[in-house]
């Protein structure tokens, strides 16, 4: 009589979930956290009566970001170990995120002026440093200034990346509850003691570091890319080593922030983890309890003085409030994950990448064609204004993503599968786990639903 585990029972009892409502809520958490970020920088606070009370106790940015970081948690890893592949991942990644990057670099510095400081790429002085630093989305962590004003967080992305490829190819990706539990313990620990920005500071310049570090990544990303296991693994660990060295020393944001910020992404891993059976409830539950509390009590202990000027919020309560909330949403969308969302919140997730980019560019090009600042005084006129700005924003986006993200996404796979065949893997899977091109754990369209994720 053939075995079936308890883990294969369990998956077969389960009740099929309709397809159009299994990666809904994923989309439809990218959507609003999207709308929200560019409300945010739209300062739409400013047009509420009650605004300034709620910027002073509730950041809309930190929500946005924080909730995209859950998301990206969430799904990166499932998407890397559904395929097995880390080839396959890091092409499918390069081909989601740069041209899009590119093409809003290349829309707003043909929009915008010189002296506008919202787009900073090839304006800084050192145009060496900021097109590499900014090429490699490293800049936030080798102190260049970020070519774009939102792209601070693909920082953290693609160090996150760093981090789940090495545990991958070393065979410990499923101990993500203690990798989270653990990094807010140093989030709690570190507070704002530790210094930034000291490699850059004891090289004397920010270029010297780029110089540095390119090299490096570039030999890890060749090794990532290679489909050789000794090379992939070797790339792996040099990727995840220079992402730890910059985030420990050479990090922008306060520490605490910074190991949140890692915290956080690992967390939404365990969540992952725990709906799958790859891990028990309890533990998970433990892990993500000490993060959101961690996350929260970091805030109140550390969110305040000099620390604000580099994390960019009104105090303790917008931080700790606006972490809790973004945990709050997440949880009603993973508890929602069965129902269907409106198609306007799942359709935006689809083009939140894009809204992500544009919307400061664009704003700038809009203010001064209908005459803002100042805010309109009318609540009609608020109303209006708002309006226009979302509209332009929502058409753009949309015209970028089937214009760009959407093509590029195709190419990317055909060029994976060209690379298959030219340089064949010596081996299909990774750290012992098979590769496949079925339906994941995480179900089909996995990686379509992961396209859009961490961009606030």
């Amino acid at each position: 009589m053939q075995h079936i585990s308890p883990l294969t029972q369990r998956t077969a009892a389960a009740p099929a979930v309709r397809p159009g409502a299994r990666l809904g809520w994923l989309d439809a958490l990218r959507g609003i956290a999207a709308l929200v970020v560019a409300l945010h920088h739209f300062d739409v606070l400013r047009m509420l009566p009650f605004g300034g009370t709620v910027w002073r106790n509730f950041d809309m940015g930190l929500f946005g970001v924080m909730l995209f970081f859950i998301v990206s948690g969430y799904i990166i890893p499932a998407s890397l170990e559904r395929r097995g592949d880390v080839r396959a991942f890091w092409i499918g990644r390069i081909f989601r995120i740069y041209p899009a990057l590119i093409a809003a670099f290349a829309l707003s510095i043909m929009m915008l002026p010189a002296g506008d400081g919202s787009v900073a790429l090839l304006r800084t002085g050192d145009n060496l440093a900021s097109l590499v630093a900014n090429g490699l989305m490293l800049q936030d962590l080798l102190g260049v200034i970020n070519g774009m004003n939102v792209t601070w967080t693909l920082c953290y992305e693609m160090i996150f990346y760093f981090f789940v490829t090495a545990l991958f190819t070393g065979g410990l990706h499923r101990h993500s509850a203690p990798i989270a539990a653990g990094l807010a313990a140093v989030a709690l620990a570190a507070g704002t003691a530790v210094g930034t920005q000291l490699l850059g500071a004891e090289m004397g310049s920010a270029r010297q570091l780029v110089l540095i570090v390119t090299p490096i990544v570039l030999v890890g990303l060749a090794g990532v890319l290679s489909g050789r296991r000794s090379l992939t693994r070797a790339g792996a660990l040099v990727l995840a080593g220079v992402g730890l060295v910059l985030v420990t020393l050479n990090s922008r944001a306060p520490a605490f922030e910074t190991w949140m910020i890692f915290a956080t992404m690992f967390a939404g891993t365990v969540v992952y983890r725990a709906q799958h059976g790859q891990l028990a409830r309890v533990p998970a539950l433990l892990s993500c309890g000490f993060v959101v509390v961690a996350g929260a009590v970091v805030g109140r202990l550390y969110n305040h003085g000099e620390a604000l000027d580099r994390t960019w919020s009104a105090g303790w309560k917008a931080w700790s409030i606006a972490y809790l909330a973004a945990w709050a949403l997440f949880g009603i969308g993973f508890l929602m994950r069965e129902h269907r969302f409106p198609r306007v919140l799942t359709w935006l997730g689809a083009i939140s990448f894009s809204v992500y980019l544009l919307h400061i560019p664009l704003l700038r090009v809009v203010e001064p064609l209908v005459g803002v600042p100042p805010q309109p005084s009318s609540t009609l006129g608020r109303i209006v204004w708002t309006a226009i700005f979302l509209g332009v924003v929502m058409v753009v986006s949309y015209l970028m993503y089937r214009l760009v993200e959407m093509p590029m996404q195709r190419l990317g796979r055909r060029v994976q599968k060209a690379a298959d065949r030219r340089w064949p893997r010596s081996v299909r899977t990774v750290a012992g786990t098979p590769a496949t091109d079925g339906p994941g754990p995480a179900g089909a369209g996995t990686d379509a639903a992961l396209s859009g994720t961490s961009r606030a």
